[in-house]
């Protein structure tokens, strides 16, 4: 019987993982999967993924400890392999983060199949194919799931998770419980869509941003401000129906969609169909450079995750 198959079946019980691939995602469930209490093993055929790896759980341990992610947690509870068999032994938890090309996921799943537990779980971080091209790499894809986290995955509590009519049941639950164990907060997609959800909502307002750009409407650098000190705050707090429920007072949605169809409508009708081309990523480049030039990305990728931590550790500080 082999040590993932020794596991309890809650979720919950799970204390050994597998992380497929130490790139940028792969680093970050890595630091999380250590902080919260798990031990974790590792492949990548990058001969420098190993000092990547642990140079980024260093840098997340002190925001995972602050989170209150990381009471459990030992960073040096980390081992790394040449061959992905040999990482995913035992694992009662598969996350794969290889880089989004289908050969080589498929070349992966072919290789690790045969030795997985009967009861492991395998989830893919694939944000740009879907489910169905990549169970083609499988015999049998009934623990195979989507489980798509928003960058950094040790940080943003957000996975997408998703079956289809090969998945077997229950594994979906498996894995958002898998999920929840380790902090994070799960949604399910139920019907396979290029970009899942959160990325065509992303993708939905950057393409009217972009329009409001390309027609001379505002700045680069004001759009940003108008998400970052308007909308984005509400939208830290609650989705947007939510919001709209709230914004008609007693009278809730219903009363809101009554009183603003038109307006929305009238809205709706006017927002752009830009191409991210050649010339429109020139605009945008061009747009930012009072930024960018003032700041590095590493400075506004620390700013950006100082404020993110503050924001969800006071959400964390209201759940409990």
């Amino acid at each position: 019987m082999s040590a993932s198959e020794q596991q309890d079946d809650d979720p919950g019980t799970i204390t050994h993982v597998a992380s497929l691939g130490g790139g940028v995602i792969g680093q970050s469930w890595c630091a999380l999967f250590l902080a919260a209490g798990r031990s974790v093993a590792v492949h990548d055929p990058d001969p420098l993924a190993e000092r990547r790896v642990r140079q980024a759980v260093e840098d997340a341990w002190p925001v995972l400890t602050r989170l209150g992610l990381a009471e459990h947690g030992d960073p040096e509870n980390l081992r790394f392999h040449d061959h992905p068999c040999a990482a995913v032994e035992g694992a009662g938890f598969v996350q794969e983060s290889v880089p989004e090309r289908i050969g080589v996921k498929h070349e992966l799943y072919a290789a690790i199949e045969p030795v997985l537990g009967d009861t492991t779980v395998v989830a893919s971080s694939a944000s740009g194919l879907t489910l169905t091209e990549m169970q083609a790499g499988w015999r049998d894809p009934g623990r195979f799931v989507l489980g798509h986290p928003f960058n950094p995955p040790h940080l943003i509590p957000l996975v997408e998770v998703m079956g289809n009519e090969r998945t077997d049941p229950g594994v979906v639950d498996r894995a958002r419980a898998c999920y929840a164990s380790v902090g994070k907060v799960t949604i399910e997609v139920r019907r396979e869509m290029p970009g899942h959800v959160a990325n065509r909502l992303q993708a939905a307002l950057w393409r009217e941003a972009i329009h409001l750009v390309t027609e001379g409407v505002a700045s680069v650098e004001d759009v940003d401000t108008a998400v970052s000190s308007g909308p984005g705050l509400r939208w830290a707090a609650m989705g947007p129906t939510s919001l709209f429920h709230l914004g008609a007072g007693e009278g809730g949605l219903s009363a809101f969609c009554e009183r603003y169809a038109d307006s929305f409508n009238r809205w709706f009708d006017s927002l752009g169909s830009p191409r991210l081309d050649e010339d429109t990523a020139r605009q945008l480049v061009e747009g930012l450079r009072p930024i960018s030039e003032a700041h590095s990305v590493d400075e506004l990728a620390r700013r950006r995750d100082a404020l993110i931590t503050g924001m969800v550790a006071l959400a964390r500080g209201e759940e409990r």
